[in-house]
């Protein structure tokens, strides 16, 4: 498999606040194993293993996971202990939400703020004091750890309306598309990222242990950039989240969307093993189960933000894909 590449201005970018609180250049580049000289070859490339290790001796070395571009470090371990706090979350709404509070709480130097209009959320996330992030690096790198951390905790691929950058697009404007989400935009009274507010109910399915392994693997699962899954039931279902769960439009409209025919459509995904309806179905069940937990949203509350606009239609669907009842569920599961 070809080795992907970034760009060496990340290497100068990464090491800029260690080297300013004098930090020793030739140590961060030889623990993340890049040679000293790629620092003066504009053109050089390293690999997303290597930028992981060079972020990776940063924090080592500094002590602080802010990688010393904000006016106050911050110790190692805050992030771990944000992520196991937002694992108690129960949507991908509800993480955002805990994440911007928990980072308000424990540090002074990035504001989060989250702000919806009609059907559209804002997610920003403003540096106190850039003059500390002249490459923008910590911002951006906080941009993705967001996305990455977001489609990693609902195990789907977020489809992000956009991303937003505060500033001109720069030099290495190349390596933006493959890394982060949605279109880009530049020049922006805020950077952040935005998305339907529909997918805010997306359920969070991962588990303790399942995050203490993304953490060992961090921040490379964050760098990594990801590939979508051809399959074209993933495309359904990723289209689904985009036209949102409470109409789901018919099998006609999504092959139109996909630019096939309905037949052909039923047969390609018949090929895959699965139906229309099955991807709907499971969809639906995986929303429901993860929210029908959550002390804020009753049954009927449920019923409506999956696409049921009768209770006990809901009650029969999700009988008939779990075996028990919502409030035999819902019983075993407190």
């Amino acid at each position: 498999m070809k080795k992907k590449l970034v760009s060496n201005h990340y290497i100068h970018a990464t090491i800029s606040g260690a080297l300013q609180a004098g930090f020793s250049k030739q140590k961060l580049l030889t623990q993340a194993a890049i040679p000293l000289e790629l620092l003066n070859k504009p053109r050089a490339r390293i690999t997303e293993i290597q930028l992981a290790n060079l972020i990776r001796s940063v924090w080592r070395e500094t002590g602080d996971e802010f990688m010393g571009l904000t006016a106050t470090p911050c110790r190692l371990g805050v992030f771990e202990l944000m992520a196991e706090s937002v694992l108690q979350s129960k949507t991908l709404g509800g993480m955002l939400q805990q994440s911007a509070r928990f980072y308000s709480r424990v540090q002074n130097d990035i504001e989060f703020s989250i702000e919806q209009q009609g059907d559209i959320v804002n997610f920003s996330i403003t540096l106190r004091h850039p003059e500390h992030d002249p490459n923008h690096l910590f911002q951006e790198f906080l941009l993705l750890m967001w996305q990455r951390f977001s489609c990693w905790l609902v195990n789907e691929q977020v489809p992000f309306l956009d991303t937003r950058f505060n500033y001109p697009e720069p030099f290495h404007n190349n390596e933006y598309a493959p890394m982060f989400s949605g279109k880009l935009l530049f020049k922006q009274p805020t950077s952040g990222f935005t998305l339907h507010s529909k997918l805010l109910n997306l359920p969070i399915i991962r588990d303790h242990s399942e995050l203490t392994t993304f953490l060992k693997q961090s921040p490379l699962e964050i760098l990594r950039r990801i590939g979508q899954d051809s399959s074209l039931h993933s495309q359904v279902r990723r289209l689904l989240l985009q036209q949102g769960l409470e109409q789901l439009p018919t099998l006609e409209k999504i092959a139109e969307l996909l630019h096939m025919t309905a037949r052909t459509l039923r047969r390609k995904l018949k090929d895959e093993g699965i139906s229309y309806q099955q991807i709907k179905d499971r969809l639906r069940c995986d929303t429901a189960i993860r929210l029908l937990t959550a002390e804020s949203l009753s049954i009927a509350d449920i019923s409506q933000l999956i696409g049921f606009t009768e209770q006990a239609a809901f009650c029969r669907a999700f009988k008939n894909w779990t075996g028990v009842a919502p409030s035999a569920y819902l019983q075993s599961n407190t």
